[in-house]
């Protein structure tokens, strides 16, 4: 200490500190104010950066109140250095900690615009969180005179161990890194695993994949696996899907009525009902020669995978409705048998068409 601390010196740093109080409460009204206008936007990115920034600039405010405060102390120069040393390195550990969070929003947002849904790939968002808050840490360790060579070269020497032990982590985690960067799966996609498992993917963390199926149940998918099963994607390369029913009509029908019957419904339920494709351009293709009845097949559009069971449900009754209107029969299948008396030294033929569900009597 230079000289003796008086009344003068304390009411100046008092000044200097409510100064920066101050400061802080009015620029956090400012960004809250900002913060009100940003959620206002269609971007999410200005949210997590007013956000952050509510946090950050209030405590530098409060930081510089508190230097300039203790540079009209008269400390001595080793106390000086120390405390400015101290209040640099909390500012660097708060600039990290924002830094980190509007960084991780940004990721996420950019990650929910890319997909178009609302879940994340939180992979991304962690490590990115990870890997600025310790870049962070060690520049406040280096502010404050800590030397960080050691202390990187203990982290190389028990990441090795730590690698060796969490191999499996890793492997889940990398894997995770890997499906996203190649594309192969995004969050909001609809998959189908060759073990059975299928549903919309929810989120890709670093270990597992979240997988929420239409009964509303999560499966838990650990990302190495899913990185070597065979798998299909039903939004991938794009998310409009066709949708095969196949429908039936007797052998005395008119086929070329059929057609106009059927592809006349096909429009109706792509116009009327939710999940169709309006433009889509409707398909009847006649295949089978079946033993009651001519097979073809229906080709209708939907806008992504759920909503081929409302589609086929209303194009079910309302096609069925329509043949019933216009006499198309659609006949059940029946086969001819021969029935041989119990007894009878000479089989006696008797042709009988009946129900392929139906039991056949024996005759006594």
């Amino acid at each position: 200490m230079s000289r003796d601390l008086v009344l003068h010196d304390w009411v100046v740093a008092a000044i200097a500190m409510a100064a920066g109080i101050a400061a802080a409460l009015l620029l956090r009204a400012v960004l809250k104010w900002l913060g009100k206008h940003a959620s206002r936007t269609a971007w999410t990115g200005d949210d997590a950066i007013v956000d952050a920034l509510r946090t950050l600039v209030p405590w530098a405010a409060v930081i510089g109140g508190a230097a300039a405060a203790a540079s009209v102390l008269p400390l001595t120069t080793r106390a000086t250095g120390i405390v400015n040393q101290s209040l640099t390195a909390l500012l660097i550990l708060i600039a990290t900690v924002t830094a980190a969070r509007v960084v991780a929003g940004l990721v996420q947002s950019l990650a929910q615009a890319r997909t178009g849904v609302a879940g994340s790939a939180t992979i991304f968002v962690n490590i990115t969180r990870v890997v600025v808050l310790t870049m962070g840490v060690l520049v406040a360790l280096e502010t404050m005179g800590v030397s960080i060579a050691p202390l990187l070269t203990a982290l190389g020497v028990g990441g090795l161990a730590v690698a060796l032990a969490l191999q499996d982590t890793l492997a889940n985690l990398f894997a995770g890194v890997h499906i996203l960067a190649s594309k192969t799966v995004q969050p909001g996609d609809y998959i189908r695993l060759s073990s059975g498992e299928e549903g919309y993917v929810v989120d890709i963390n670093w270990r597992n994949t979240v997988v929420r199926n239409l009964s509303n149940n999560l499966v838990i998918i650990p990302n190495g696996r899913l990185a070597r099963t065979n798998m299909t994607n039903f939004t991938q390369p794009e998310q409009k899907l066709s949708l095969l029913v196949q429908v039936g009509v007797g052998y005395d029908s008119d086929l070329e009525h059929v057609e106009r019957v059927t592809l006349d419904v096909v429009d109706s339920v792509m116009a009327d009902v939710s999940g169709g494709v309006a433009d889509h351009e409707a398909a009847v293709r006649f295949h089978t020669f079946a033993d009651s009845r001519i097979n073809f097949t229906v080709i209708l559009g939907v806008g992504e995978f759920s909503d081929q069971y409302r589609i086929k449900h209303e194009f079910i009754k309302r096609l069925h409705e329509r043949f019933r209107a216009e006499a198309i029969s659609i006949p059940a299948p029946t086969r001819t048998v021969s029935v041989q008396p119990s007894g009878s030294p000479f089989p006696r033929q008797r042709d009988a068409p009946v129900s392929a569900s139906a039991p056949v009597p024996a005759e006594r």
